[in-house]
């Protein structure tokens, strides 16, 4: 997603813990997931909308990562979350993963959302309230 096509929407910080590290005494590549999904959910919440299974609900349909740096324990982290402009049901969003107070970029992300029906299983409409947020 070009940068002139996304709003940052999030900035969370969290630490590094070091069961986040692997074999080779780097944090391990799944974890970059969860730091994406912890500043995704915090961002939700503060939009007033809970992670709860019932009624409609983000979900994610696809994910990637770009490992670019290394990161190790311990540390605290910098993770900003960027959503481009939102479909019907759906929405792309962009991570960019630093240290705090460092400009260096150590890894990128993308996943897209897709809010849910969660009884049927099928796309919804993205609530009125989120796509004014986006716009």
């Amino acid at each position: 997603m070009p940068t002139s096509q996304r709003k940052l929407v999030q900035t969370s910080l969290m630490s590094i813990r070091w069961g986040d590290m692997d074999a080779y005494g780097h944090v391990n590549n799944t974890v970059y997931f969860r730091y994406m999904e912890q500043c995704r959910v915090e961002y939700l919440e503060t939009l007033g909308f809970k992670v709860l299974p019932r009624g409609t609900a983000p979900v994610i349909i696809n994910a990637a990562c770009t490992f670019l740096v290394p990161l190790n324990y311990p540390g605290m982290l910098e993770v900003r979350m960027f959503c481009g402009h939102p479909g019907r049901s759906s929405v792309q969003t962009h991570y960019e993963i630093r240290l705090q107070d460092n400009e260096t970029l150590y890894a990128t992300g993308d996943a897209k959302i897709v809010w849910m029906d969660v009884a049927s299983g099928k796309s919804a409409p993205i609530p009125d309230e989120w796509r004014a947020q986006l716009s």
